[in-house]
């Protein structure tokens, strides 16, 4: 069984958007601040502590993370979305000890139009592609499947999963190609209280049932 407790508020235009205990005695802060307008720096500490910025404007939208625990590597990305239903982007990650020079770059699109959401990325610096694809079936009820693609294997069938809003809250299953079956439940209990069951089993070890709760405030 692992639990874990935590909240989220604002003070003085600071915003604590997750202050958490774990079950293994660890602690999770998340902060966000808004200093001007289409900018956000953000803070967010766990095992290692990361300071960060987003910018907005119209329909361009660009991060960039800085790892200020260990001062090892800078992150940033970048998305343009286009009238077309198609958003385009890339991100990279530049080594700051060690071995210096960029770590990972990839690159990818998306294109929602209706029901359907569908996107296509890069992975381990252009070596293999994943696909991602959703389908709202009605609003109670979404498919959704992901696969990778590189030149040694044609098609690997990462998950299949999906989403059901039922009258005792969000349902969300899923299958992956490791005969791993996860599920959980989403439900507010009370306003602004939010509690989470979930569970994994393997398809070869039904005995093995691993399950949790969570309750953020």
């Amino acid at each position: 069984l692992s639990s874990k407790v935590g909240t989220k508020f604002a003070y003085a235009g600071l915003s604590f958007d997750k202050v958490q205990l774990t079950a293994d005695g660890g602690q999770v802060l998340e902060t966000s601040l808004v200093p001007c307008e289409g900018v956000k720096l953000s803070f967010k500490g766990n095992k290692g502590a990361d300071l960060g910025i987003d910018y907005t404007k119209g329909n361009i939208f660009a991060t960039g993370v800085l790892d200020v625990k260990d001062m090892s590597r800078f992150s940033t990305s970048a998305c343009l979305g286009l009238d077309s239903g198609f958003t385009v982007g890339g991100d990279a990650t530049y080594a700051l000890s060690g071995k210096t020079g960029f770590s990972a770059y990839n690159v990818g699109a998306s294109y929602s139009q209706g029901k359907l959401f569908t996107s296509v990325t890069s992975a381990s610096k252009l070596s293999s592609v994943n696909i991602g694809c959703v389908y709202k079936v009605n609003p109670e009820l979404s498919v959704a499947s992901s696969t990778t693609h590189t030149s040694e294997k044609a098609c690997t069938v990462n998950a299949i999963g999906a989403a059901y809003k039922a009258p005792i809250g969000d349902v969300k299953a899923k299958i992956g190609s490791d005969g791993m079956i996860s599920a959980c439940l989403i439900k507010e209990v009370a306003p602004k209280v939010t509690l989470t069951a979930s569970g994994t089993v393997s398809t070869s070890d039904l005995s093995n049932f691993k399950y949790g709760i969570g309750i953020v405030m």
